[in-house]
Parts: structure tokens; C-alpha cells; sequence
């Protein structure tokens, strides 16, 4: 079994680098850093197999040469002065040239993306030593979220303080690389446990296992509308707590400390129940008048049948399979990968 590390790759054709340049020097290049941003993530057991279908796993971030990081409109301070990004050992010259192998080798290659490809770009994931689950944090399930009036007020208040910070994240290295090889046509599907759309930004089109905070949905019927629409309405509903909201500075270190805020993966920010209210009002549907939530899987929740269904499908047809960022704990990715691995029949070392 290999060492748990992270690895950073470049994919070898004409449209990321040069014909000239040797694979050999790329692997040098990445071992050093030479030519290449040094992009870490946290470290994750990585594993091969034999037969006729390849599987990795890891929660490395792809730096592609030729392909330069965003930084159009960099992250706010606020984001970037958080310390979310794991730390990991470089990688060996040996991992690099099987991971190397893994893409020129498929034809139909599956790729799974979790919240590791997002630390980066200042959203914390969930399981690393500095994710959200170091500090205590418990995220709301939807059992809680359909049963308690003040579950949901809590959720919306803290989840409408963060939307400003969450959707001022630009996409990462990898989001950009991975983008690259499918336009390249060397990844045939991608799926993403992420709900940020950082994927999309950067010219992906994944599907999105367990949805998106970008879409608001009505339990009772089914609408859904845009969550820039929801955001104007609690706006409306709640001038006091928006307005002081909006008059934060997030560029000060002290703002966010003494509203007692931070980031979490699922878009809200953590805020000290004393500074929400009671009678936060929540919009109801245009509809039906029904209960609204985000149009995610909250943990407690299953994935809905047409998009696992889906998933499955591309697993069941990929010949290798490629883990990003993800720890595979939650049972959706989990399943997903277990499928494969049984419907190849192979062994892993």
C-alpha cells in the first residue's frame, strides 16, 4: 500500500504543454516545484488497482502547465485569511507517473470531486485537521431542518450572513485543470459532492450529487427558484438583521471575530445564537405557501433517485475512476465507489 500523500499532476498533451517537453522533466518540475504552483491538500490514503478498471483515491488539487490560477477577482480577506487548507507531504516521482498512467491510459474516465479541491479557494472542508469537524462543528441534518421552526431560522439567518463571503470564492487550480481535461475531451463524466459551483465557474458542467445552495426548493411542492431571489427576500423580511449584516467589513479581521463568525462548507457562516433573532422571518413559497430550504442533501437525507441513478450509470460504463478531495465517508460517495469496485471484480493494494 502506498503512503498517504497528496499529488499534484499535469496532464501531457499539446493543449496544456509544450510537444517538446519531456514527461521526465515535468515530473522533475513537479517533485521541485519549478514552472508549477506548489498546491497542497490534505493527505488521503491513495490506492490502485489491477484488472479493467483503474481507481484513486486522493485530495490532491491539479496544477495544469499553461493554465494560470484565476485571480481575476481574488477572494476576499475575509476568506483568505482563513487557515483551511490542509497540509501534505510533495509526492513521490513513482506516485506521479501512475497517476500519470491512471488519465493517458482511460478512455472513459469518471471523476468525483469533494470539498478538498475548495480549501484553496477558502471554503473549509469537513474532516481534515483543519476542517469544520475540528472545531466542534455539527452541521444540520433534515430531519432537524423539517421538524424545528427554529432550526430553520437558525440555518437561514446564519446561511444568508455567509452568502456574501461563500459566492465571493473564485475557482482553484483544480477546478481550472479539471475544466482543461474535459474540454480536452480525457474526462468523459464528473460528478462533485461540492454545492458551492466553483466547478461551473470555471467552465464545468458536473453533476451535482447532493445539489446546490445556488437553488432554493419548497418541500410541500417542489417549486424551485434562484437563491439570489431568496436572498431579497429575507431582505425585505428582515431589514435590521440585514442591514447589519451588510455594514460588516469582511476585509477586517476584527469585524468577522466580533460578530462571532466563520465559514463553513455548506455556504452558512457559525454566528453566536445571541446575535440572531427570534422572530427572523423566513420567505415561504410563491406556490404553495410551503416551507423553502436549500436544494441540497443534508446529511440525514438521500441523494434523489434520478441523479444516484445517474451516478451509478456512469460508474457502472467509466474504465477509471478518479477521487478528488474527498474522504469517500459520506454514504452517497461511498456507495458510488463500492459499486464500481465490485462490478470490476479487482483487488486493491
Amino acid at each position: 500500500m502506498f503512503s498517504p500523500m497528496c499529488l499534484r499532476f499535469p496532464w501531457l498533451s499539446p493543449p496544456f504543454i509544450s510537444p517538446s517537453t519531456s514527461r521526465s522533466v515535468v515530473l522533475r518540475s513537479l517533485l521541485t516545484g519549478h514552472k508549477f504552483r506548489q498546491l497542497f491538500s490534505s493527505r488521503r490514503r491513495i490506492k490502485f488497482s489491477q484488472g479493467s478498471i483503474k481507481f484513486l483515491q486522493t485530495s490532491c488539487r491539479i496544477s495544469v502547465p499553461g493554465v494560470p490560477v484565476r485571480e481575476s477577482q481574488p477572494p476576499s480577506n475575509f476568506l483568505k485569511d482563513k487557515k483551511v487548507v490542509p497540509q501534505a507531504d510533495p509526492p513521490s516521482a513513482e506516485d506521479v507517473n501512475h497517476l500519470y498512467q491512471l488519465i493517458d491510459q482511460s478512455t472513459k474516465l469518471v471523476v468525483l470531486t469533494g470539498a478538498g479541491i475548495s480549501t484553496e479557494c477558502g471554503i473549509p472542508d469537513y474532516r481534515s485537521p483543519n476542517g469544520a469537524y475540528s472545531s466542534g462543528f455539527k452541521p444540520i441534518t433534515h430531519q432537524e431542518f423539517v421538524r424545528s421552526i427554529r432550526a430553520r431560522r437558525r440555518y437561514w439567518a446564519r446561511s444568508y450572513a455567509g452568502w456574501r463571503q461563500f459566492t465571493a470564492a473564485q475557482p482553484g487550480a483544480a477546478h481550472v485543470a479539471l475544466a482543461s481535461l474535459e474540454q480536452a475531451g480525457r474526462i468523459n463524466f464528473m460528478i462533485t459532492q461540492n454545492v458551492d459551483r466553483l466547478h461551473h465557474r470555471a467552465g464545468s458542467n458536473p453533476l451535482e450529487l447532493h445539489g446546490t445552495v445556488y437553488s432554493v426548493i419548497c418541500l410541500d411542492c417542489g417549486f424551485s427558484f434562484c437563491r439570489n431571489l431568496f436572498q431579497d427576500e429575507v431582505k425585505a423580511l428582515n431589514p435590521k438583521w440585514a442591514a447589519a449584516i451588510e455594514s460588516l467589513d469582511y476585509g477586517n479581521a476584527g469585524s468577522d471575530k466580533s460578530f462571532g463568525m466563520k465559514q463553513r462548507p455548506d455556504g452558512d457562516i457559525e454566528i453566536d445564537e445571541k446575535f440572531w433573532e427570534e422572530d427572523f422571518h423566513i420567505p415561504t413559497c410563491h406556490k404553495c405557501n410551503g416551507v423553502l430550504k436549500p436544494d441540497v442533501v443534508f446529511f440525514g437525507d438521500n441523494v434523489p433517485k434520478e441523479r444516484a441513478d445517474k451516478a451509478m450509470e456512469v460508474a457502472r460504463e467509466c474504465d477509471a475512476f478518479l477521487v478528488l478531495g474527498s474522504s469517500v465517508m459520506t454514504m452517497s460517495a461511498f456507495r458510488l465507489v463500492s459499486f464500481r469496485i465490485r462490478c470490476s471484480n479487482f483487488p486493491l493494494f
